[in-house]
C-alpha cells in the first residue's frame, strides 16, 4: 500500500473493516482534513501565547540580575525553535503523508501491545496538565466573576467545573473547534501583549536595559539549559506531531510545513519571553501576574490579567492537553471520539488539580514532571530512527492496524532503548532532553540490528533478514 496520500485510494470503510479501532484513528483521507496553513500557524500561536510560558523568561532573572542578556537570551531561543521545527517537520511527516495518527505510528516501533505503554507516557502526563491548566483559568475566571458580581460571587471549583465543561464541549467538535477557538484567542492575547511591550518600553526602558539588556549573562550551562528548559516545553507535542499534521491540508512541502512551526512558535515565545524578562527586570518579581499588577497599575488590570490567564489555559488545552489523550483511551477502550474525549475532560477533573497547585505540592509535581520528560526524549529519537533510518520512510500503513500482523506483541529492541535512553538523561537533568535522545536513538539502532534475530518488527527494515523464517520472538 503507498504511503503517500494523495496516491492513496484505499477507503475509510476499508481500513475499519478487521481493524478493530475508532474511525478517529484510521489514516485521515485529503478530503477530511480541514485545517489550512493559516489555522495551522494560529494554532501554535495561541498554543505559545501562555502565563507558563511567560514565568519561562521570568525565570531568567534571579535576585534582580538576568542570568542571560537579552542577546543570549534571544540566541538560545532561536536554537531551541530551530530544534523544536526540525523535530516537528520531521517527525509529523509520516502522519502527515498517510493520516495516521501518534497512538498508530507508535505501533512501527513498540508493537501494538508494546505502544500501550508508550502512548500513555504522552496521555496521562496531558490529562494531568489538562486538570491543571483547567484550575488555574477557573481561578482566573472567578476572579472575573468576583470583579463582575461585585464580591458577590467567590466559588473556584464552580468556576473550574464551568471552564472544564465548556472544554468538554468544545473538544467535542475536535479541529473544527480548535482552530476557529485558537484564531480568536491568540489575537486576542498579541494584542494585549503588544499594549504591555509598549507600556514597559515607554516607562521603564532604563531599568530593563541594565538588569537584561546589557547584563553580563554566560555561555555556560544556564545558557544550554535554558534550551533545554525551552525545548522541554514542546516536549511532548512534537512526540505526537502526527496527531496534528494529519488534520492538515495536503499538498504542502517539508520545508514549507517546517515553517508553519517555525514563525508561530518563534513570535508566540519570542513575545512571552521578552514580555517576562521585561516584567521581572522592572518589578524584581518572577510571578508575571504580580508583576503585571505593578507595572499596569489601574483597576482593571486584575481582569485583563484574569482573562489572560482563562485564555492562556484553554489554548493550550485545546492544542496540547485534550487530543492526544482521547486517542490513548480511545485505542485502548476501542470507544468513540466523542465518548473519549469527554471521558479525558472528566479524568482531568479527577486529577485534583487544586492539590497540585498548593505549595506542599511542588516537589512531587516536580518529580512528576522530571520522570515523564525523561521519557520523552528518547521515545521521539525512537521514532525517527525507526522511520528515516530503518524503514527509509516506507511505510505498509494497512499492515499498523493488522491485529495478527508484523507489528503484533511487543517490540522488545524498542522499550528497551526507551529505558536505556530515560536512565542516562537522568544522569544530567538540566540536558535531559538532548541527552535521552541520543543515547536511546543510538541504542534503538544497534538493538535492532544485533538482537533478537528473526522477529518481525524487522520486516521492511534494513535488517530484515531475507529468505528466512520470519518467526517473531517479539510477538508475546
Amino acid at each position: 500500500m503507498s504511503e503517500n496520500l494523495e496516491n492513496n485510494n484505499t477507503k475509510t470503510a476499508e481500513f475499519q473493516h478487521g481493524t478493530g479501532v475508532d474511525e478517529s484513528l484510521i489514516p485521515k483521507s485529503a478530503t477530511a482534513r480541514t485545517v489550512g496553513p493559516i489555522d495551522y500557524m494560529f494554532m501554535w500561536l495561541g498554543d505559545g501565547v501562555n502565563l507558563g510560558n511567560m514565568t519561562l523568561g521570568s525565570s531568567l532573572v534571579v535576585a534582580g540580575v538576568a542570568t542571560l542578556n537579552i542577546f543570549q537570551t534571544f540566541v538560545a531561543a532561536i536554537i531551541a525553535i530551530g530544534i523544536i521545527s526540525t523535530v516537528f517537520s520531521l517527525n509529523d511527516r509520516l502522519g502527515y503523508r498517510t493520516g495516521v495518527p501518534y497512538v498508530v505510528q507508535l505501533r512501527m516501533s513498540f508493537g501494538i501491545k508494546g505502544c500501550v505503554i508508550s502512548s500513555l507516557l504522552r496521555g496521562i502526563p496531558a490529562i494531568i496538565w489538562y486538570g491543571f491548566q483547567s484550575w488555574i483559568g477557573g481561578t482566573a475566571l472567578n476572579e472575573i466573576a468576583k470583579i463582575v458580581t461585585g464580591g458577590s460571587f467567590d466559588n473556584i471549583f464552580a468556576c473550574f467545573i464551568v471552564l472544564q465543561l465548556v472544554q468538554i464541549v468544545l473538544s467535542l467538535y475536535g479541529f473544527h473547534a480548535i482552530k476557529w477557538v485558537e484564531s480568536v484567542i491568540s489575537t486576542v492575547i498579541m494584542l494585549a501583549l503588544l499594549y504591555v511591550f509598549i507600556v514597559l518600553l515607554n516607562s521603564h526602558s532604563a531599568v530593563i536595559a541594565e538588569k537584561w539588556v546589557h547584563a553580563k549573562g554566560t555561555w555556560g550551562l544556564p545558557f544550554f539549559a535554558f534550551i533545554m528548559m525551552f525545548m522541554g516545553n514542546y516536549a511532548a507535542i512534537f512526540l505526537s506531531a502526527a496527531d496534528y499534521s494529519r488534520e492538515l491540508k495536503t499538498g504542502i512541502s517539508d520545508g514549507k510545513r517546517g515553517m508553519l512551526y517555525f514563525f508561530p512558535i518563534a513570535l508566540a515565545y519570542g513575545s512571552v519571553l521578552c514580555i517576562g524578562a521585561m516584567l521581572a527586570s522592572t518589578t524584581g518579581i518572577s510571578n508575571p501576574v504580580k508583576a503585571f499588577a505593578i507595572v499596569v497599575n489601574n483597576d482593571y488590570i486584575t481582569f485583563l490579567v484574569s482573562a489572560f490567564i482563562v485564555m492562556g489555559a484553554v489554548a493550550v488545552n485545546m492544542v496540547a492537553n485534550i487530543i492526544p489523550p482521547t486517542y490513548v483511551i480511545t485505542l485502548i477502550t476501542k470507544l468513540k471520539y466523542k465518548v473519549a474525549v469527554t471521558i479525558s475532560g472528566l479524568l482531568a477533573l479527577g486529577a485534583c488539580p487544586w492539590v497540585l497547585v498548593q505549595d506542599s505540592s511542588a516537589e512531587g509535581l516536580g518529580l512528576f514532571i522530571l520522570i515523564y520528560s525523561a521519557f520523552l526524549g528518547p521515545i521521539v529519537s525512537i521514532l525517527l530512527i525507526e522511520y528515516y533510518v530503518l524503514r527509509k520512510q516506507k511505510v505498509n500503513i494497512a499492515d499498523l492496524y493488522k491485529e495478527d500482523g508484523q507489528f503484533a506483541g511487543y517490540n522488545p529492541c524498542g522499550i528497551i532503548a526507551m529505558l536505556i535512553g530515560a536512565g542516562a538523561a537522568f544522569m544530567k537533568v538540566e540536558l535531559a532532553w538532548i541527552i535521552g535522545f541520543v543515547v536511546a536513538g543510538i541504542s534503538y539502532y544497534l538493538l535492532m540490528k544485533y538482537t533478537y534475530k528473526g522477529s518481525s518488527f524487522k520486516k521492511g527494515t534494513i535488517f530484515e533478514e531475507k529468505n528466512a523464517d520470519l518467526v517473531s520472538q517479539a510477538n508475546l
